[in-house]
């Protein structure tokens, strides 16, 4: 008799859940994946403009070999279904006194730039910062993010062998302190700072560790032909050729376990059965009971959130700044840019990123061009949801503020409906409070306390930013590369 193929099904196309999805169709599992949006990508999401789909969530791909070696995993080549282009620049960012510094892909024009823009001396403490960031990176991508379940005792074990680490860790001190010194001029010591925001943290709060993020990027960073949602359609492309299936607008709204293991997941009117569960989306969701009492308690309740963000995306025609395709108008007084974050506040002083989407490569179109603007946020559960209107309102007269001081317009200015607000992700991404991040990397022992893929509740397993090894696109897919793994040993499927 041929032996019947587990059925696995996959809880949301986010990157994690398309990973693990692809990763378990090419093992030989049948993949059902259950999507309650109208199309994958999760938060690498699109949104409608006259000049076409603005990306409105990741716009770049970094630690590119995360993703050569999924492609590989499953006999496929990445240069096959997607097109990528390395950029020349990192990223420009702007001060308002008229300061501007690109940080590069090659090394030693970003130290050349540093050193025109600061001085040599600012150049030797980007020398010595990148070292120690390059360090930081080489140590902890083995035993913490490629690691299914890191242990503090591999981490400790791995630092004792190298003692140098402990120095360049810095495991008493902020990211906020160990920049400050790090760097004599406290713009450099700004513009490293805010790496903590891509993981949803802030400064003043995160751990020293934070500062490999640098790293991270300095390795190259990739455009995608199409944006970023057309890595998330290729993902799925491939998952369905091995076959995978997907249902779109489909909203689960129970997962069943029988004797302490998963056994069927309710959508709608149906019940699928199942051998394993993956679910794609903020762990929080199971503690508040979004998928059934069953599997209530396979996670930890109240985990400390991530900041959330306004994002603004929109199509039109720039004037007055020199735009990159990466940008970053950095508030005037660092010393108090986060003061209200901490309080779960709006910034009055915020620094703003700005993706000018049809300028990668270097080009400089004519007429209107792409655009996402982000501008940070504390999740929802420090804001009252009263007068969402008029808060989305303040927000977009901060952020029109914040471009008219450094001199940037756009012809026509965006409307109210351009704008996602922390409310609208609370609306996507059921509890998460708003959170783009998942837990938040605030303390020494954060990335020790992120839900791993295997939970409490047999046969359920968790992916996704929310998940170890954390927030970002090459994290997010980690994440699903340790799910599958885990589902492939316990399924047996080779």
């Amino acid at each position: 008799m041929p032996k019947t193929r587990p059925h696995v099904v996959v809880i949301g196309a986010g990157i994690g859940g398309l990973c693990t999805a692809l990763r378990l169709a090419h093992a030989g599992a049948q993949v059902t994946v259950l999507e309650q949006h109208s199309t994958v990508g999760g938060k690498m999401r699109t949104l409608p403009s006259i000049a076409g789909p603005v990306d409105a969530g990741p716009t770049v791909l970094t630690l590119k070999h995360v993703f050569d070696h999924l492609f590989t995993s499953v006999g496929a080549r990445l240069g096959d279904h997607v097109t990528l282009t390395r950029e020349d620049i990192l990223a420009r960012h702007f001060w308002a006194d008229g300061t501007t510094l690109d940080l590069m892909a090659d090394p030693a024009q970003s130290r050349a730039n540093v050193a025109n823009a600061f001085g040599s001396h600012a150049a030797k403490q980007l020398d010595r910062f990148t070292n120690r960031t390059a360090k930081l990176f080489a140590a902890f991508d083995v035993p913490m993010m490629q690691s299914p379940a890191p242990s503090l005792g591999a981490v400790a074990a791995k630092v004792l062998h190298n003692p140098q680490l402990i120095m360049a860790m810095a495991p008493h001190q902020s990211l906020k302190t160990a920049l400050k010194y790090a760097f004599d001029e406290p713009r450099l010591g700004q513009l490293f700072a805010r790496y903590a925001t891509y993981v949803g943290g802030i400064p003043e709060k995160s751990p020293a560790l934070l500062s490999l993020i640098a790293h991270a990027e300095a390795q190259g960073v990739w455009h995608v032909t199409g944006g970023m949602h057309s890595l998330a359609v290729a993902i799925a492309d491939l998952a369905t050729s091995f076959g995978a299936t997907f249902h779109y607008d489909t909203t689960v709204t129970r997962i069943e376990t029988t004797n302490g293991r998963v056994a069927a997941v309710h959508h709608g009117t149906s019940r699928t059965i199942a051998d394993a569960v993956v679910f794609n989306g903020d762990p929080n969701a199971l503690p508040a009971r979004l998928l059934g009492p069953d599997v209530a308690k396979s996670t930890p309740a109240k985990t400390p959130r991530s900041l959330s963000a306004y994002v603004y995306a929109f199509a039109s025609t720039p004037r007055g700044l020199p735009l990159a395709a990466h940008n970053v108008l950095f508030a005037d007084e660092p010393l108090c840019e986060y003061a209200p974050l901490r309080k779960g506040e709006i910034q009055t002083d915020p620094t703003l990123y700005i993706c000018a989407q049809d300028r990668f490569g270097g080009n400089t179109p004519a007429g209107p061009e792409r655009f996402e603007i982000i501008l940070n946020a504390p999740p929802i559960r420090h804001i009252i949801t009263r007068h969402a209107t008029e808060r989305k309102a303040s927000c977009l007269t901060l952020i029109a503020n914040k471009l008219h001081h450094f001199g940037l317009t756009f012809t026509p200015m965006p409307k109210l409906d351009s704008l996602t607000t922390p409310q609208n992700f609370n609306q996507m991404f059921p509890a998460s409070h708003g959170s783009l991040y998942g837990r938040s990397p605030h303390g020494m022992m954060a990335a020790f306390k992120r839900p791993t893929a295997q939970t409490s509740t047999t046969g359920l397993y968790l992916t996704g930013g929310g998940a170890h090894p954390g927030a970002g696109v090459p994290m997010a897919a980690l994440s699903g590369a340790h799910a599958a793994a885990a589902i492939i040993k316990d399924l047996s499927l080779i």
